[in-house]
């Protein structure tokens, strides 16, 4: 046989498996046709609020969650961490911490039903009086718990603030119990040390000596017990510094190297620039925030090699989206109005939704143009849903066809950003 008949032959071949794969594809359309499948879609948003909590609970089970016990004293920049990794404003942050025990207080990122973080604050850890070994056990008993989370402990420290007896010895305790969590020493209030003629941040990382003596100090009185130490320094708008978040790209790479690697994605997901960037209105910049999470947990989700099982999952996903969505913007809703808001401003959507699902029959890639696609549309529903809210806030009845332009732009935007991150 020759060469010219074997590449007649594998050609013949590869137009055969072509073949058979369209024929499946156009047999599929026509026991799936776009329009009954998207109007099936459609009923789904009227899920019961038990079948919701169900798959809500399933999903929940399968997301990369990341548990961040902060350790240190008032003032010594925890929230600031909590804010510098989800971008979130310090008002909603501070509504978003419960108490969780006696002496901690727990706040999960974007959500309680779907959280990609969940931060453990220690209250008044160093406080005169407090009781170190009370402190001690609940922090232990937090850590206990038996999840598969992952979870990482990070100890925040003024750079001037060397009265760390009692955060050590906490840290002793924990690291004997548990040395295969990882522990990051974070030091932060850089600014509070800056020579008196420096009036901004200098470049990352500071070279001043009144930075490295201090820094080189605390991370001596810390060896063994931390696996990495980072300088940070987070500060308010208002307080005139720039960057607000000096240190995050460093923050960022020492969590992304201390945890699993699908958490770590996640964290890398969540502090992409082109998700966070201010839009000039404060509403819509932190709505793109909680945007952007629910996003980053569509495409872990929708990584499933089977066409339409993820469709339940994802839809309650974006249900719930849309109640945290409307509840920054003041409006209370139960799932089935959220879900019911959905349906409303979907549109034609969900139709390009039906058919990008049928690509999961094409071996190999099907499920990483399914997971890109998924995040890409969540993210442009959730953007429609924020003009959807904020017209409502404004006194003004929704526009369909703006918010469809929004969602249209949002989403091919989107979709180049999460096709990047999902190529090898």
């Amino acid at each position: 046989m020759t060469e010219l008949d074997a590449e007649t032959r594998g050609s013949d071949r590869s137009n055969q498996r072509f073949g058979v794969l369209q024929g499946a594809k156009n047999r599929l359309q026509k026991l799936f046709p776009v329009d009954r499948a998207a109007q099936k879609v459609v009923d789904l948003f009227s899920v019961s609020d038990d079948r919701l909590a169900e798959i809500l609970a399933e999903a929940r089970s399968r997301l990369p969650t990341t548990e961040a016990l902060l350790m240190g004293k008032p003032q010594a920049g925890k929230s600031s961490i909590v804010r510098g990794l989800t971008g979130v404003s310090a008002e909603i942050i501070g509504q978003g911490f419960r108490p969780h025990t006696q002496n901690t207080q727990r706040y999960a990122y974007p959500s309680e039903d779907l959280p990609l973080l969940i931060f453990t604050d220690t209250v008044g850890l160093g406080d005169i009086g407090q009781n170190t070994e009370a402190i001690a056990a609940e922090l232990l008993a937090q850590l206990q718990q038996e999840n598969r989370h992952a979870k990482i402990l990070i100890l925040t420290v003024k750079i001037n603030d060397f009265a760390i007896a009692t955060l050590r010895e906490i840290t002793e305790k924990l690291r004997q119990k548990y040395p295969h969590i990882p522990c990051l020493l974070a030091v932060t209030c850089l600014h509070e040390i800056y020579p008196p003629d420096l009036a901004d941040h200098p470049p990352y990382p500071p070279t001043l000596e009144t930075c490295d003596r201090p820094y080189s100090a605390l991370k001596e009185a810390f060896a063994g017990l931390c696996d990495r130490a980072v300088l940070i320094d987070f500060t308010l708008e208002e307080d005139g510094y720039t960057p607000v978040f000096y240190g995050l790209e460093a923050l960022r790479d020492a969590l992304g190297d201390l945890l699993p690697e699908a958490e770590a994605q996640a964290i890398y997901q969540l502090l992409d620039e082109t998700g966070g960037k201010a839009l000039g209105d404060l509403y819509r910049d932190v709505g793109r925030r909680y945007v952007t999470a629910f996003a980053a947990i569509a495409a872990t989700l929708a990584a499933v090699p089977l066409p339409f099982a993820t469709m339940p999952v994802l839809t309650a996903l974006q249900v719930s989206m849309v109640g945290v969505l409307g509840k920054l913007y003041g409006q209370i809703l139960t799932p089935s109005q959220a879900g019911g808001i959905v349906s409303a401003i979907a549109g034609g959507f969900l139709a390009q939704a039906i058919g990008r699902e049928l690509i999961k029959f094409v071996p190999g890639f099907g499920s990483i143009i399914a997971a890109s696609w998924a995040a890409a549309y969540t993210f442009a529903l959730g953007e429609g849903a924020c003009v959807y809210f904020g017209d409502l806030m404004g006194g003004k009845k929704p526009d369909p066809a703006r918010i469809q332009e929004v969602m249209g732009e949002s989403f091919q935007k989107a979709k180049e950003r999460f096709s990047r991150k999902n190529e090898p």
